[in-house]
């Protein structure tokens, strides 16, 4: 018995088909992938363009107050989902964020070699403990436009350890306020 090219391609073509979707079959029978934890670009919806509105409602921000006895070794650990974007040597590159040493204090915009959008340059002034919590709080509310796709530290916390860490990023730290 003999087969025509175009069998013997067809017959393969199908065979591999057939390996691929049984392969993958079986993976997902091995593993159980865990979803994200947070999302890479959020596209707000009124719900959450509300919620900034309704925290501001619940009370005053507690993260100056708790910055005292925040710890950088906790803000260190926290910093770790922005080493995607930053880098904190002192010198050091900037990636698609720009290097964080000596950031309190800094020029806002003011970051050599990065490229910044206009809604930072046109802020204006230095970085300052309240104005970096406003911004780590939530990047979009704070400089309307800015490039930055992070949604945001939501805990006091979370952002009094990483203003802490920051401030340790510098040969002369900022006093606290």
């Amino acid at each position: 018995m003999h087969f025509s090219f175009v069998e013997k391609f067809g017959a393969s073509v199908l065979l591999t088909m057939w390996l691929v979707w049984g392969s993958i079959m079986i993976g997902n029978q091995l593993v159980h992938p865990k979803g994200a934890n947070i999302d890479a670009l959020r596209i707000a919806t009124s719900e959450e363009q509300a919620a900034p509105a309704q925290a501001a409602a619940a009370g005053p921000d507690t993260t100056m107050t708790l910055l005292a006895s925040a710890s950088p070794e906790a803000g260190q650990k926290a910093f770790k989902k922005c080493t995607t974007c930053h880098t904190v040597e002192k010198g050091g590159p900037n990636r698609i964020g720009p290097n964080m040493w000596n950031v309190v204090g800094r020029k806002k915009g003011g970051a050599a070699g990065f490229s910044y959008s206009a809604a930072i340059t046109g802020l204006g002034g230095e970085w300052t403990y309240e104005d970096m919590n406003k911004f780590i709080s939530n990047p979009r509310a704070f400089a309307p436009g800015n490039k930055m796709t992070f949604a945001g530290v939501p805990t006091s916390e979370e952002r009094a350890a990483l203003l802490s860490y920051l401030r340790t990023l510098s040969d002369s730290p900022k006093p606290l306020p």
